[in-house]
C-alpha cells in the first residue's frame, strides 16, 4: 500500500498543496511547448529536502490527465520511490544495467494509479556514479523513453554526490527542489553552480515546505 500521507494528490486531491503540484504540471507543460522535455530529472541540493515526494506527487498529476509516466528511481544511495507506493525493491534499474533481458523487458511495476508504473532502484551497487554515467544508462533512458509520454527521474542530492550531474547530461532537463527554512541559500547556489558546470539544462526550482497558502510555491 502507498505511503498515503506523503501522497496528498491522492489522499486530499482537492487540497491546495495538490493544486500546487497541478499548478506545477501545468508549467512543464508549457515548458514542453518550446522544447523538448521527455525526460526530467529532479534532484536538490542537500537530503530530506522532499526531491522524492514531490516527483512522486507530480508523476501522479501527470498520469491523471492520461500521460503514461515512468518514474525511475537514480538514486542508488537511498532510493524512497518503492517505499512510497508500497512497492518492491529486489529488481529494478540495477537488473537493466547488467542483464540483457531485463534490459528487454524492464521489471516496471504498477503503482495502483492508471497510467504511472515504476521502475524501483534495484540492488545497490558499490559505485552508483560510474553506473550512472555509462552508456548502457543512456540506453536504459532511451528504453524507457520510448514507453512513456514522460519520464520522471529520481536522483541523489547535489552535494551529497556526482550522479545527479553525471545523470544530467542524459536527461531533457533538471528540476531542483529546494526546502524553505531548511535549504541554505549558499547551499542551494552551489548546487546550481555545480550543475551549471557541466552544462546541464536546469528548468527551474520548486520551493517546498513554504508557508505560504499552497504550502508549495514553484519559481
Amino acid at each position: 500500500m502507498a505511503n498515503q500521507p506523503d501522497l496528498i494528490t491522492l489522499t486530499d486531491p482537492v487540497s491546495p498543496i495538490s493544486e500546487a503540484y497541478r499548478t506545477l504540471r501545468m508549467n512543464l507543460q508549457y515548458a514542453a511547448l518550446d522544447e523538448q522535455l521527455d525526460s526530467l530529472l529532479i534532484t536538490s541540493s542537500g537530503p530530506d529536502e522532499g526531491k522524492s515526494t514531490t516527483l512522486a506527487n507530480l508523476a501522479v498529476t501527470m498520469a491523471q490527465i492520461e500521460r503514461k509516466v515512468i518514474m525511475l528511481d537514480c538514486d542508488l544511495r537511498r532510493p524512497s520511490l518503492h517505499e512510497l507506493f508500497g512497492l518492491r525493491n529486489d529488481l529494478g534499474l540495477t537488473d537493466m544495467m547488467l542483464d540483457e533481458q531485463s534490459m528487454e523487458n524492464p521489471p516496471l511495476q504498477e503503482t495502483g494509479v492508471d497510467g504511472l508504473q515504476l521502475l524501483a532502484s534495484g540492488p545497490l551497487p558499490p559505485r552508483p556514479a560510474d553506473l550512472l554515467g555509462s552508456k548502457r544508462m543512456g540506453a536504459v533512458i532511451a528504453h524507457l523513453n520510448e514507453s512513456a509520454d514522460m519520464l520522471l527521474i529520481d536522483a541523489p542530492p547535489v552535494m551529497v554526490a556526482t550522479d545527479a550531474l553525471v545523470l544530467s547530461a542524459q536527461v531533457d532537463a533538471v528540476l531542483i527542489v529546494i526546502s524553505a527554512g531548511a535549504t541554505k541559500r549558499e547551499q542551494a547556489q552551489q548546487a546550481v553552480d555545480r550543475l551549471n558546470r557541466v552544462n546541464a539544462h536546469i528548468l527551474g526550482s520548486v520551493l517546498n515546505n513554504a508557508v505560504v497558502t499552497t504550502g508549495i510555491r514553484t519559481y
